[in-house]
């Protein structure tokens, strides 16, 4: 088999791209920026409507699909907004990648195929939820529905995590201090983000049925993923970790030999939830089962992107405060328009510094993922 030729090394050592324009203001200006970067390419877009849910000023909410590159050959898959109103920063990421000319003709070069499915949770990104139309969070709904098990843990702290009443009690307050000096603020973390499918109206809800993100997902995945021989997949996610640091987190089973080829990939930084070495708890039900199913004979390798944004206890509140919102649809607009901004200030870093950040980390992942993919 033929060895493709070396990568251009201007697409590693050299982007003159300012990221910050390429970043939006909200979902509609997020869709509008990556379909205007599809079509200075000429990239055929394809787009899946959602056929109830609509946006806050009404308009169509849709997940968006592009490939810059052959059908058949080996692939890399980037996905944005999985969790909602983290969308913000993989959308930016991708229409700057779009943008970037020396990395559009390094991957030119290499062969390899872009695969870029934009907005993933639609409406989660619109009003500013991690969660869909149905308070599911899609990492967590990528499981076996007919072997549901409940969570004794979250079960424990349900009522205290979801008050009441926005700002929380101060009774609720101390009975989460209470919990965490009891047992240890990571096993609260474990308790609460493990993904649960006993409370609808709770938080990390990993539903009792699959999304309607999920069907499209698994949908895209088979008829532009099925057939390769390899795809490597980046899910950008924003919420975990030190502002502005994207910590590389193994996306797979339990499987030491996908792990030691996702660290040849992306270096040996890669953490695991399995090795406790992630500032990420031990979750069930995430995307990567999606290309697992959909694509048997396929060699699949994959992470999640996941960067800092404000301290954990500020972003759960956050989410606490969202959720909060969702159960109480009737909240006076002011308390709703404070939480939003807080859930957007949580997931978003509206800085040009953190933008460029990110997108420097982004752009370097989707380089060493391209490396690997041209390589045999």
């Amino acid at each position: 088999m033929s060895t493709p030729a070396p990568l251009p090394a201007l697409g590693w050592i050299w982007s003159d791209v300012d990221p910050a324009p390429h970043f939006a203001t909200d979902y509609a200006d997020a869709r509008a920026k990556f379909l205007a970067a599809a079509a200075r390419h000429r990239l055929a877009v394809e787009s899946h409507v959602h056929p109830t849910a609509r946006g806050p000023a009404g308009e169509p909410l849709a997940v968006d699909v592009v490939a810059l590159g052959e059908a058949t050959a080996d692939a890399l898959l980037i996905t944005s907004g999985t969790h909602g109103a983290e969308g913000f920063c993989g959308s930016g990421c991708q229409v700057a990648l779009l943008a970037d000319d020396a990395f559009v003709s390094t991957l030119r070069s290499s062969g390899v195929t872009l695969l870029l499915v934009h907005a993933l949770n639609p409406f989660g990104f619109a009003h500013l939820s991690r969660t869909t139309e149905d308070n599911i969070d899609l990492n967590r709904n990528f499981r076996d529905f007919a072997r549901l098990a409940l969570n004794a843990d979250y079960a424990e702290v349900h009522d205290f995590m979801v008050p009441a009443s926005w700002p929380p009690a101060q009774d609720n307050e101390v009975r989460m201090i209470g919990y965490v000096m009891k047992r240890g603020a990571f096993a609260l973390q474990q308790a609460v983000s493990g993904g649960q499918s006993d409370y609808p109206h709770g938080l990390f809800f990993a539903g009792r049925g699959p999304a309607w993100s999920q069907g499209v997902l698994r949908d895209v995945l088979r008829r532009h993923a099925a057939t390769r021989a390899r795809l490597g997949w980046i899910d950008v996610h924003t919420g975990l970790g030190p502002c502005g640091h994207g910590e590389k987190i193994f996306s797979g089973p339990d499987d030491a030999a996908m792990l030691s080829r996702a660290r040849r990939w992306w270096g040996a930084d890669v953490t695991s939830i399995y090795e406790g070495s992630s500032t990420s708890a031990r979750v069930e039900g995430m995307l990567c089962h999606a290309a697992l199913d959909e694509c048997p004979d396929t060699e699949y390798t994959g992470i999640a992107l996941e960067y800092g944004t404000q301290s954990y206890v500020d972003v759960m509140n956050a989410l606490r405060a969202r959720q909060w919102l969702t159960n109480h649809a009737d909240a006076a607009p002011s308390v709703r328009d404070a939480i939003l901004r807080q859930v957007r200030a949580a997931f978003y870093v509206d800085t040009p510094a953190w933008k460029a950040m990110v997108f420097a980390q982004a752009r370097v992942a989707a380089l060493q993922a391209v490396t690997a993919l041209s390589r045999r």
